[in-house]
């Protein structure tokens, strides 16, 4: 299919937008009000706020924001095929003039038929998960189109940016075609982080010396150009891979475990503020290959175990600002709801900026991002733990250490959208991401599916 006028026009004109906007200094920890569990002290009111698209209340806002829904599942994009499910992790990968591209994930791990993207082949011709690009308008406030990124992948489920404007897609799973069972009937190994350009079509190939492991996000360090990976496991790592050539990941590199020094195991509770010096351990096998097929080969994570490499619980989201590496333990800490960890790369110290000790106060952040003015929002995907269900909620934690609701999930659908029915209040929030300007906030709502583009007074939040 011939590309539309607009991506065209894009194309023509595309350029990393990484850099675009400075942020403000570190954050700070939190103060003793959050830390002790209190609940979260919104800074403004939240109220039901029709979706600009369908006139429905899918989101509760503070007064004066508002946003336009795109991209459900199902909805046709611009390539003829329909939007697949499962919307994960999203960035801002390139801009042109008004015109902003972002990459989204989809983390189906069904086995099935791929869809298309662009002139590429599937990498996996039994695996439905991948990525789609959208295009949005910040001078006419509206989407504009959408279409296949790569396919044939599976679980693709954070990710990350590049300085050079292309999106790292990670998948969170090990499965394979050796594993047997019904849901495993892959044609290829699964595991790996591929990359998508802007422009032009994915090569589908994995970049294998980033590790086999469950993946979950990563975050690229401005200066050094290593590569920050998280990984979604009860025993997880946090890993670094410093590429061979900086900017060309796909030539290979070194990939390394944190030590955190006389911390072996940080799944339990510390004090908001506790930091630690950080040594890194080469992983010898980052492929998991061996030449004996019947032989166990040693996980990403048990030879860096091996190492000295720490344990962390639960890694999930991961973004790079403010000079730093921010990311999260979704169930880490005492009252497992949630760590959020900050790495300095000059200083080689990880510090912990929060631990909520109340799954009221925050429950369990996944993705996250970093705004212009150098806060955090954090993109809660809770299990509720027995406790009263609440909504989901994308949460703000400024750079003075406070902690507010910003936005609750309030989707309850009767068939208005696609035949869509149910109350999805308690699905994830995913794919947060900024404009470059930082006016617009883009995010995803996994089930049933919808990515949001919010706008409003984001001075009056601190963020």
């Amino acid at each position: 299919m011939a590309a539309s006028k607009s991506r065209r026009e894009f194309l023509s004109d595309t350029f990393s937008v990484f850099g675009a906007f400075a942020v403000g200094g570190a954050l700070s920890t939190l103060g003793a009000r959050t830390a002790l569990g209190e609940k979260v002290k919104q800074s403004m009111p939240l109220a039901p706020v029709l979706d600009e698209t369908t006139g429905l209340p899918l989101l509760k806002l503070p007064e004066g924001f508002r946003y336009i829904s795109y991209g459900w599942t199902g909805d046709e994009m611009n390539d003829g095929q329909p939007t697949p499910p499962m919307h994960d992790g999203m960035g801002v990968v390139a801009k042109s003039g008004n015109l902003l591209m972002l990459t989204r994930n989809h983390e189906t791990s069904n086995v099935g038929t791929p869809f298309q993207f662009k002139e590429g082949r599937p990498y996996d011709d039994m695996a439905t998960g991948g990525c789609t690009q959208l295009i949005f308008d910040t001078k006419l406030d509206r989407w504009i189109e959408s279409y296949g990124a790569i396919s044939g992948t599976v679980r693709n489920c954070a990710g990350g940016v590049t300085p050079w404007g292309s999106w790292l897609t990670c998948e969170e799973t090990v499965v394979d075609q050796k594993d047997g069972n019904d849901v495993a009937k892959f044609g290829q190994t699964h595991g790996w982080v591929f990359e998508v350009p802007a422009e032009g079509t994915a090569s589908a190939e994995p970049i294998k010396e980033m590790g086999r492991f469950v993946h979950e996000a990563v975050a690229i360090d401005r200066e050094s150009g290593y590569v920050y990976l998280t990984e979604d496991a009860g025993e997880a790592g946090f890993y670094r891979f410093r590429p061979n050539t900086p900017g060309k990941l796909a030539a290979g590199g070194t990939l390394e475990i944190a030590e955190v020094v006389g911390q072996a195991d940080l799944q339990g509770g510390f004090h908001d503020g506790s930091s630690f010096p950080v040594r890194w351990h080469r992983i010898a096998n980052p492929t998991l290959e061996s030449s004996d097929p019947t032989a166990k080969v040693e996980t990403v994570y048990e030879q860096g175990k091996k190492l000295g490499g720490s344990t962390f619980s639960r890694l999930e989201g991961c973004w790079y600002g403010n000079g730093l590496i921010y990311f999260d333990a979704t169930d880490g800490g005492a009252a497992k709801a949630g760590q959020i960890w900050q790495y300095d790369p000059r200083q080689e110290t990880v510090t912990l900026l929060y631990e909520s000790r109340s799954k009221r106060t925050l429950n369990m952040p996944d993705n996250l991002c970093v705004s212009p003015q150098g806060g955090l929002i954090l993109c809660e995907d809770n299990d509720y733990a027995g406790e009263d269900p609440l909504p989901q909620r994308m949460l703000t934690l400024t750079k003075d250490g406070r902690l507010n609701t910003f936005a609750e999930n309030n989707i309850v659908l009767r068939g208005e959208i696609n035949g869509l029915t149910g109350s999805f209040v308690d699905k994830e929030w995913a794919g947060s991401t900024f404009s470059p300007d930082g006016k617009w906030l883009f995010a995803n709502i996994q089930t049933p599916g919808i990515t949001f583009a919010i706008t409003g007074p984001w001075n009056d939040l601190l963020v």
